[in-house]
């Protein structure tokens, strides 16, 4: 299984990072999110270098084109809701992709001192033979995105597996590479964080990617 860690090169990156773990930004939702975008645009276009292409001819004005185009099969699956806006930035440069969608979240006890993660809701065209990337921003258990993934099974077998967070824990990078198959999966991380707190966010890492997008839910 190959891991990729985006942090450990410099680029442009880094200042998107910088705003989305800054308290002093986070007020600013549109902000946050559109981050969040930018950076799933980045690693889209990352992730593309490593596709399976085919070479098309292109009418022009002019004569012919021969251009190499991409001929995996691509579906795009999200875990709702904090996964969103990173959908967007993958959306917007795989617009051709088939998308998916699964809903799966912590459930608290009553003194929130431990959760269980709840699959409530799945929406999947087949994943048989297909290139299935899985985009999920924060990467910290590991716990929510081991269900999505099962549950995303019940769709089919996938040719290869491309995993994408903005922000991982090292726990969270341990446990997927047990989790996943390792022949034909990457992982694609904006950056690994070492730690996780008591409650199970990631540290440093940047809080609620949920609720900075879209607002504290109760």
């Amino acid at each position: 299984m190959t891991i990729h860690n985006l942090s450990e090169q410099n680029s442009i990156l880094h200042q998107f990072f910088a705003e989305i773990r800054d308290v002093q930004i986070h007020s600013d939702r549109m902000r946050f999110r559109r981050n969040i975008e930018r950076i799933g645009e980045i690693m889209a276009y990352e992730i593309s270098k490593t596709l399976q292409y085919k070479p098309a001819n292109i009418t022009t004005p002019l004569g012919i084109a021969r251009i190499p185009l991409i001929s995996d099969s691509v579906v795009l699956a999200t875990i709702m809701r904090a996964g969103l806006p990173f959908h967007q930035g993958f959306l917007s440069y795989f617009d051709h992709a088939d998308n998916a969608f699964v809903s799966a979240s912590r459930r608290y006890n009553a003194d929130h001192s431990s959760f269980d993660i709840v699959v409530e809701y799945l929406s999947s065209p087949s994943i048989e033979g297909k290139t299935l990337l899985i985009v999920d921003p924060m990467l910290a258990t590991c716990g929510s995105l081991e269900l999505s993934y099962k549950a995303l099974l019940q769709r089919g077998t996938p040719k290869t597996i491309h995993v994408a967070c903005v922000i991982a824990s090292q726990q969270g990078i341990e446990t997927a590479q047990a989790v996943f198959p390792k022949d034909k999966t990457t992982i694609w991380a904006g950056a690994i964080d070492p730690d996780l707190n008591d409650k199970a966010y990631i540290v440093p890492g940047l809080g609620d990617a949920g609720d900075l997008s879209f607002g504290e839910k109760i």
